[in-house]
């Protein structure tokens, strides 16, 4: 979408700045790094609590 064409860049100001960046693409991989994070520190402290 053109900066300019947008009705938020009608102040001087605005159109002075570049257009925005699209959206970052979230990645899929990042939630399963996060799940065996998680399920590796609930399993020492569970093995850390019953040892």
């Amino acid at each position: 979408m053109n900066g300019l064409l947008n009705p938020s860049a009608r102040h001087p100001l605005r159109r002075r700045l570049p257009p925005p960046r699209p959206a970052r693409r979230h990645d899929d991989d990042q939630d399963l790094r996060l799940f065996a994070l998680s399920f590796t520190a609930f399993f020492i402290c569970i093995y850390t609590l019953i040892f």
